[in-house]
């Protein structure tokens, strides 16, 4: 499962994708938009282009499809005609689910999806790395982690292990999604919890 989901508020319930919506998603550019969307909020096709280095023609039709299989939806209240604006659909996402590893089709596609979306994840996390120090104000680099635990356990004990880390996100990451505070800028914990490098951080009264 990835947890790569919009900033919103409350818990969402996993969204199991079907094979039809998992080949959908199985696309290198329909991935990084989608993950671009989570990470950076709401976006014009043309916004997506420039920042994916794609042309706004790719990337209008793809959010086009990704709107067919219910990813992303276009922003109520915001934009024209001519600028639409899009947001992912909230919820987590199932790519390993049992339909996926029964065919090699659905194998092959749950391994796309995963790949693309921790290769843009460590960008993430190499691009704090090289700019951090210089980049990112003090107090974010000392509130960051990067960290790495080794151990010897049962399934038992990482079951209970992954249901606690859960729970701690249900409970302290959930409700901060979507918050208009002040100074809040797009985070991401693998964990790693670390600034995007890359984001703006609004300043008071600023709608993102």
């Amino acid at each position: 499962m990835t947890d790569n989901q919009p900033q919103t508020n409350g818990p969402q319930p996993a969204r199991e994708l079907d094979m039809e919506s998992l080949k959908a998603l199985s696309h290198p550019l329909r991935v990084r938009m989608v993950d671009a969307l989570s990470v950076y909020g709401p976006a014009t096709a043309s916004g997506l282009a420039e920042r994916l280095g794609e042309s706004s023609g790719a990337t209008s039709y793809h959010l086009r499809q990704l709107e067919k299989h219910g990813f992303v939806r276009e922003q109520q209240g915001r934009g024209t005609g001519r600028e639409r604006w899009w947001e992912r659909v909230p919820g987590p996402i199932n790519i390993g689910s049992p339909d996926a590893d029964r065919t090699p089709a659905g194998r092959a596609a749950a391994q796309l999806i995963y790949r693309e979306f921790r290769t843009s994840q460590q960008r993430l996390l190499n691009d704090f790395i090289d700019r951090g120090a210089t980049e990112v104000d003090p107090e974010w680099m000392d509130s960051s982690a990067i960290m790495t635990a080794n151990a010897r356990l049962t399934v038992e004990q990482m079951r209970a292990f992954v249901s606690a880390v859960n729970d701690l996100v249900e409970t302290m990451i959930v409700p901060l999604r979507g918050q208009d505070t002040p100074g809040a800028r797009p985070v991401q914990i693998n964990f790693n919890a670390f600034p995007v490098v890359d984001a703006a951080v609004p300043l008071a009264g600023d709608a993102s």
